[in-house]
């Protein structure tokens, strides 16, 4: 078996039609596209979900669904998953060292759930009324 001996498989490879080239070939005069009508002409194509002029399905349905672009990059620590971070000060990096949050995070607000096991200095992240409290009633303190 050589290159230049390979042919695909008989039946395979069928020659491509000659339209409107007369009577003879089948497929003369209207050449497969029947008589008048849009599909008929020569740019006889809709655009994918145009229905007639009806009003097209997408549409009709009402509006779903909104994905907020801060979101990606936000994210939220309870306080009692504090007490897995090595070291007394919590940030970003600490918070990103320990798995508490993933990598591509940039925002992280501490909510209060759990017990604050013991004291932090916590640094650039936010944190609402409650976990402050704990944080505080705990002997830790929050850095602005």
């Amino acid at each position: 078996m050589k290159l230049n001996s390979l042919s695909p498989a008989p039946g395979h490879k069928t020659p491509k039609l000659r339209v409107g080239r007369g009577i003879g070939s089948g497929l003369g005069k209207t050449c497969g596209r029947g008589h008048k009508g849009q599909k008929a002409r020569k740019s006889g194509n809709v655009r994918p979900g145009f229905e007639g002029g009806q009003m097209p399905l997408q549409k009709r349905l009402p509006k779903y669904g909104f994905v907020s672009r801060v979101s990606l990059v936000s994210d939220q620590v309870r306080t009692a998953e504090l007490n897995s971070v090595e070291g007394n000060t919590i940030n970003l990096d600490t918070l990103k060292a320990a798995n508490v949050i993933s990598g591509s995070t940039k925002k992280v607000k501490i909510f209060l759930s759990g017990v604050v096991g013991r004291a932090f200095t916590i640094e650039g992240v936010s944190v609402t009324a409650g976990a402050k409290k704990a944080i505080e009633e705990a002997g830790g303190r929050i850095v602005e």
